[in-house]
């Protein structure tokens, strides 16, 4: 993935924040290494009777966004764990909807828990979704502000796979900076 976020044209990267309400989604775009919203919104699932009806909307409107934005990868918010059994399997089922209809359409698919999306953009696994949002504004140089929060936590993961995967550390074995620099010796400069 990291070769495919190094390209030298524009490229588009699909978020989505999946649920049974409301699943969010957002597309940027990358073109040498700036960031810009493309689209962003949300899948309003609360006028369905059945949760099928509702897996059926989040797969039609995820493939018409990755129709329209042609995305080369998709980042999903993980679902994070939560007592209720049901509303788990529920949401699993929301998250694997917007799954297939990136996989139907060869769009490689990436999950972040929402600690990881947090500290991926503002540096806090803990910090709040108004202060993602705020952090997003900025590098987005886009007012986010009144949003709903399903939208920016869409966002939200669709930055945070760009950091992860154009990281140098990406896709190297054991991860760290000594990884890095043990399978990178001629990158090291001594001062």
């Amino acid at each position: 993935m990291k070769s495919k976020l190094n390209q030298k044209n524009p490229f588009t990267i699909l978020g989505v924040d999946p649920g049974t309400q409301y699943t969010g989604y957002g597309i940027i775009e990358v073109y040498k290494k700036e960031l810009r919203l493309l689209d962003s919104g949300v899948i309003n699932l609360t006028g369905f009777e059945t949760h099928q009806e509702k897996l059926l909307s989040i797969f039609k409107n995820i493939n018409f966004e990755i129709q329209t934005y042609k995305p080369i990868c998709m980042a999903v918010e993980a679902p994070f764990y939560g007592k209720n059994v049901q509303s788990m399997l529920k949401l699993g089922r929301a998250q694997g909807a917007a799954i297939v209809a990136a996989m139907s359409c060869n769009i490689e698919v990436t999950e972040y828990s929402p600690k990881k999306i947090k500290q991926s953009i503002t540096g806090n696994g803990n910090a709040s979704k108004e202060q993602v949002c705020a952090m997003l504004s900025s590098i987005l140089k886009v007012p986010l502000e009144g949003n709903k929060l399903d939208e920016t936590d869409a966002l939200g993961a669709a930055v945070c796979h760009y950091y992860q995967a154009s990281s140098p550390l990406a896709g190297l074995k054991g991860g760290s900076w000594a990884s890095f620099i043990k399978q990178n010796p001629d990158k090291v400069k001594k001062v």
